[in-house]
């Protein structure tokens, strides 16, 4: 581009003094501020009760009241994921008249 000044890689290492990603101790804690980068990042939650597996023909016989026998026993928990990605287990509750989800168990690393 006409007008800009040439950029030297050692222009682009960090600045003295300012930490790197891996720079930053484990045990140092952590607080709110770390995360308000990303507190505005939309993402999918799915709470998902069971699964089946049905032919199309079977899917349009279905009408109102038709009961839907799924994998998981009454009291199983139900699985939690945020972007297509298991991170959470929990219970179905009741919040006044809505449905709710609490979370029992938090997934780590892709656990299955």
């Amino acid at each position: 581009m006409a007008g800009t000044d040439d950029i030297e890689l050692n222009d682009l290492t960090p600045s003295a003094g300012l930490p790197e990603a891996d720079d930053t101790p484990d045990d140092q804690p952590r607080s709110g501020a770390d995360l308000e980068a990303v507190l505005d990042v939309p993402v999918n939650v799915s709470a998902v009760l069971g699964k089946t597996a049905m032919e199309v023909s079977q899917l349009l016989k279905l009408s109102r009241g038709a009961v839907v026998e799924l994998d998981r026993k009454v009291g199983e928990a139900i699985d939690i994921y945020v972007n297509d990605r298991l991170v959470a287990r929990g219970e179905v509750v009741l919040v006044e008249d809505r449905l709710g989800i609490t979370m029992t168990e938090i997934v780590k690393g892709g656990q299955i």
